[in-house]
């Protein structure tokens, strides 16, 4: 029901101010997609560091990565109405001759198909290798070199040509490290929830900060390098998100995303409770919204606030329902694992009958 009618919502939004709505239709997509595609990277470097959590969870990376058709679906409406959001495709005429043929809209499509392509048998043929030694180690090495390629270009395709002046070299990886902390942050947040025992909590807490810094280092690369050329163009993409309110949204990520987190897992009492593990990969998974908002938002002008962020909820109730549905049907298929759902209302049912007990 939640699916339907924020569904419902989205289409009258579509029809009402489509450039509102593709654009926090788009950051929500970012903020959901980037789980799927930033865990096929964790898998593959699960096969080439062979440890307990390769093993422990691999029913996770197999449901995570197995929801990547349902991720290409829901990207379709942003091609239906990329024109809205994307000025190089509305109108490239006072573009390069190279980046005016790059953006025509076919080629934007057929590049987004071919991405999501390429992802889809990436993860098959994870799948497809499990137990046999060689074709893990080929597979996850081969796809790791195709899927930082590609990621790449989705990047610069998705969120950089949004602004049509702005151009930054690291910008591909800006968009991986945005992926990789998503979806390492929800695989091991699942793995905590699931019913198995996926090994102590240390391992995988030292994981999430090696992100975390790498998360942090590539962002403030990119600053240091295009502040001190001070190049107009590229300083300007810093100047609109340090005004008009963005600027509390920034000092919300950077406090959410690294000085906390980071100041947490210095500790070894933090780093080894399952607890705030957990806690700490929720907040990853909801920094991303913040991220995706603070890349996305302040390179489209002309957005109504109101439906804006009345779409924002819509698309966030529709993406996640659609991608949690999917994630937890796969996971239902597994043989190795239960479903978290079941795992959630045994634990629920579990703790009314304890109450119950106490009480009589």
């Amino acid at each position: 029901m939640v699916a339907v009618v924020s569904g419902l919502v989205l289409i009258a939004g579509f029809v009402i101010d489509a450039r509102s709505t593709t654009t926090a239709y788009l950051v929500a997509w970012n903020a959901l997609a980037a789980i799927p595609i930033g865990a096929l990277i964790v898998f593959m470097t699960s096969y080439l560091v062979w440890r307990r959590w390769t093993e422990a969870l691999h029913p996770i990376f197999v449901a995570t990565t197995g929801i990547l058709p349902v991720g290409a679906v829901t990207f379709i409406p942003i091609l239906l109405f990329a024109r809205e959001i994307y000025p190089a495709i509305a109108d490239g005429s006072s573009l390069p001759p190279f980046r005016a043929h790059w953006f025509v809209q076919w080629f934007f499509v057929l590049r987004t198909v071919i991405y999501f392509l390429i992802w889809i048998t990436l993860a098959q043929w994870l799948r497809r290798a499990w137990r046999n030694d060689e074709a893990i180690v080929r597979a996850a090495s081969v796809g790791s070199i195709v899927w930082t390629l590609t990621v790449s270009f989705a990047g610069i395709d998705w969120l950089e040509s949004l602004d049509s002046e702005f151009h930054s070299s690291i910008y591909g990886l800006i968009f991986l490290s945005f992926l990789l902390v998503s979806g390492t942050a929800f695989v091991i947040a699942a793995g905590l929830l699931s019913s198995r025992q996926i090994g102590p909590s240390r391992g995988y807490s030292g994981l999430l900060f090696s992100v975390v810094l790498l998360w942090c280092y590539l962002h403030a690369m990119q600053y240091i390098v295009i502040w001190s050329a001070n190049i107009p163009k590229e300083v300007a993409w810093y100047l609109v998100r340090a005004e008009n309110g963005w600027q509390f949204i920034l000092a919300a990520l950077s406090f959410g995303q690294f000085v906390f987190p980071f100041c947490a897992l210095l500790s070894s009492r933090v780093r080894s409770d399952p607890h705030w593990l957990l806690a700490l990969c929720g907040l990853t998974v909801a920094m991303r919204w913040l991220e995706a908002a603070i890349l996305i938002l302040p390179a489209i002008h002309g957005l109504s606030r109101v439906v804006t962020g009345a779409m924002l909820i819509a698309a966030g109730l529709f993406l996640g329902s659609v991608f949690w549905m999917a994630f937890d049907a796969i996971l239902t298929r597994s043989e190795e694992s239960e479903p978290l759902g079941a795992i959630w209302w045994r634990a629920r049912a579990g703790t009314e009958a304890r109450s119950a007990g106490q009480g009589r």
